[in-house]
């Protein structure tokens, strides 16, 4: 056996080491290694240039740990989805994430490096064919700040379509007008208002059929569902959510068959949505466009859309009040 001294000494030796080589581990946690980027975190409006015209998509970059990444993603189609890889190597941030609705066979696959403050890449849509596409930062979250609100606007004049326009020129003629009542009636499309908004309230007053779904799409980009879910467990995908992102807190919808009513404000990323009275939604910030988009520009004024490409809907009120 050692002598008290050398084995104390021993001890202390031992203890020091460990210190050391533990310093070194959580040192290497906290230091991340070279050429991984805080400039690819944080929120991207993404434009992909598919084969028949540039859509809109959305990506959130994150911290998973220290060194690790994780990510979010809206694509044309569909509500947000996680990404099942993400990496950042060499300047190459590359994103791969489960397919949704697309008609690809594979997941998605991202890759893009920072040009400026820019990002741009190459995508790969479900024929082979090789997309490029952009991403700026998406406008920063600012707090909760009071607006002054304007005369009302009625979108709709009971009468026809004036101050619409549908999305395409597919199936003509599957939104009417008749006893003051709009109507979509599939196989159909989606309809926008010729007006543009930035800050708004809107009350809306819509009917459908059991078993029916459509959708308002504020300023062009962001979908509060509407859909037969009465009596259905709360979801994002459901009646009232903004489509993926926010649930409402509580179940306030009608049956099928019956008018309900929308009141909606909308000031920078914020929303407030009352359904029958009931407020479901209270000043929570949207993350960002929801799948359907018609751009993802989201400091730029947009349209109200209506959703028709889905179930049958008729509104006999829509009218808007903008801020001043």
């Amino acid at each position: 056996m050692l002598p008290f001294m050398t084995r104390s000494r021993a001890l202390l030796l031992l203890l020091a080491v460990t210190t050391a080589v533990a310093g070194v581990v959580l040192g290497a946690r906290q230091t991340p290694p070279v050429g991984f980027a805080d400039a690819v975190l944080g929120r991207w409006d993404l434009t992909v240039q598919g084969a028949d015209g540039p859509y809109p998509s959305w990506l959130e970059v994150q911290l998973r740990k220290e060194t690790e990444l994780m990510a979010r993603f809206v694509g044309q189609f569909g509500s947000v989805r996680y990404a099942s890889r993400v990496e950042y190597v060499n300047g190459t941030l590359t994103v791969v994430v489960p397919v949704q609705y697309e008609p690809n066979k594979t997941d998605l696959r991202f890759e893009g490096r920072l040009v400026g403050n820019r990002l741009e890449g190459t995508t790969q849509d479900a024929q082979g064919r090789t997309l490029k596409w952009t991403g700026v930062r998406a406008p920063a979250r600012a707090p909760s700040r009071q607006v002054s609100w304007g005369s009302p606007v009625q979108l709709f004049n009971g009468r026809d379509l004036n101050g619409w326009r549908p999305r395409t020129d597919r199936h003509p003629g599957c939104w009417s007008v008749a006893d003051g009542i709009l109507t979509a009636t599939p196989p159909c499309v989606d309809l926008i208002s010729e007006a543009t908004f930035q800050d708004a309230r809107l009350r809306v007053e819509f009917r459908y059929p059991q078993g029916s779904n459509s959708g308002l799409y504020l300023r062009g980009r962001y979908e509060v569902q509407i859909q037969d879910d009465a009596g259905k467990a709360l979801s994002a995908l459901r009646m009232g959510g903004v489509y993926g992102f926010l649930t409402p807190y509580i179940d306030a919808a009608k049956p099928a068959g019956e008018w309900q009513t929308f009141d909606i404000a909308l000031v920078g990323p914020r929303v407030t949505i009352v359904l029958n009275g009931t407020t479901i939604i209270d000043n929570e910030v949207i993350p960002g466009i929801t799948g359907g988009a018609l751009d993802s520009n989201e400091g730029a004024p947009g349209p109200l859309m209506l959703q028709g490409d889905h179930g049958k809907i008729e509104f006999r009120k829509i009218e808007l009040i903008p801020a001043v």
